[in-house]
């Protein structure tokens, strides 16, 4: 499929930036106690209108194949990366929410030969970076009740359409979430399960302040402070979407503060946002999901999962190999022993920095995770 914005897409979106409105009541200049900083929103709309160039963004993507997919009637968008290494494994990498198919702009030329950038040609994978249903350039569901194990169903039944027989999966935020619903749903094919984000609920009966060493109450405790103070917009999300999708489709710098609010949050970058991503990184993403007019049909995953009581840990267990990388930013970081109940974990790796957007802060470190997780996998 071709991947082209229109001109009038980019100049109406021109249009509506230059008359943004920033006033009423507001919290101290550089301060992100209430959300996202207003004079960020200003200087982030600045650089929107007058540096930015959707166009060079447009053209990395377009490097790239990018495949459309029928799966039962639903046209799905994929980024495939090709390898130089004819034994290259496939390797299928989802994205979340509020990222898209750019956050693996950094780590794919690693995957893809690693002999280039000082790993092993034998460690080389072809990777397939789908946007989900509702995402990007993927069509959204039209029927209720489309939710993440239908989501990772769907990727199962992409790849099985595509000829790929024997393939790795990995994920973060809705990927950690979806590619388990892949691997059972495919367990034949689905060599090795790796997440970035590992949701494991504390085992029933079990008192975790009594049994956790003290690491693991600290990440405990953080999890837990989150979902006190963290998850507004979630709650949002998963009752009153399209109330919400009204405002986010009319304002470029509303969807802005919505998305970079996350981005800031949920990164290792000690309050500095621009410590860990830039100004264009940051608009490549929400420039997606607004030339694509999917802020709305996005969330709609949030809402249908929820409905359906599959909102957070996969409801029965993975017996596909999994290897699980926790980085020390994650919003949860559970204990392997957790993890264990759910997962058939065999390998376990505890990263020195890093946040909920792996692929983009740390992608040397995942990388050499990916490749160290899938070498025993391989034959």
């Amino acid at each position: 499929m071709d991947i082209e914005v229109g001109d009038a897409a980019l100049a109406d979106l021109h249009e509506r930036l230059r008359r943004t409105r920033l006033d009423g009541a507001r919290a101290p200049a550089g301060s992100w106690t209430m959300g996202t900083d207003r004079d960020f929103v200003a200087r982030l709309v600045d650089h929107w209108l007058h540096r930015f160039d959707w166009r060079h963004w447009e053209g990395r993507l377009a490097a790239y194949e990018n495949l459309e997919v029928d799966v039962d009637g639903l046209g799905l968008h994929c980024l495939r990366a090709r390898s130089p290494e004819p034994d290259a494994l496939p390797l299928v990498m989802t994205h979340g929410w509020p990222g898209s198919v750019f956050e693996f702009l950094k780590i794919l030329p690693l995957l893809v030969d690693p002999a280039a950038h000082g790993g092993d040609a034998r460690d080389a994978f072809e990777v397939l970076c789908p946007s989900l249903p509702g995402f990007g350039f993927s069509a959204a569901p039209a029927a209720p009740g489309y939710d993440v194990k239908a989501a990772g169903e769907t990727l199962a039944a992409m790849m099985e359409a595509l000829g790929y027989r024997r393939y790795g999966a990995q994920g973060g935020d809705w990927g950690a979430m979806a590619s388990p619903y892949l691997a059972l749903a495919a367990p034949e094919a689905c060599v090795g399960l790796h997440l970035n984000l590992v949701l494991a609920p504390c085992p029933p009966g079990e008192d975790a302040r009594a049994t956790l060493t003290p690491a693991e109450l600290a990440a405990f405790e953080e999890a837990r402070a989150y979902m006190r103070s963290g998850t507004g917009y979630q709650k949002i999300q998963s009752t009153r979407p399209e109330t919400l999708a009204v405002a986010l489709g009319d304002s470029p710098a509303g969807l802005a503060a919505w998305i970079v609010d996350g981005f800031r949050s949920w990164s290792d970058c000690d309050g500095d946002i621009e410590r860990r991503f830039s100004m264009d990184e940051l608009l490549a993403n929400v420039s997606l999901y607004w030339l694509t007019a999917t802020a709305g049909s996005s969330m709609r995953l949030y809402f249908e999962s929820r409905a359906s009581g599959r909102f957070g840990p996969v409801e029965r267990r993975v017996e596909v190999p999994t290897g699980c990388a926790i980085f020390p930013r994650e919003l949860f970081r559970p204990p392997r022993r957790w993890a264990e109940r759910l997962y058939n974990v065999v390998h376990w790796s505890e990263m020195p920095s890093g946040g909920h957007f792996a692929a983009m802060e740390e992608p040397d470190a995942l990388a050499r995770d990916l490749r160290a997780f899938f070498r025993p996998l391989r034959s």
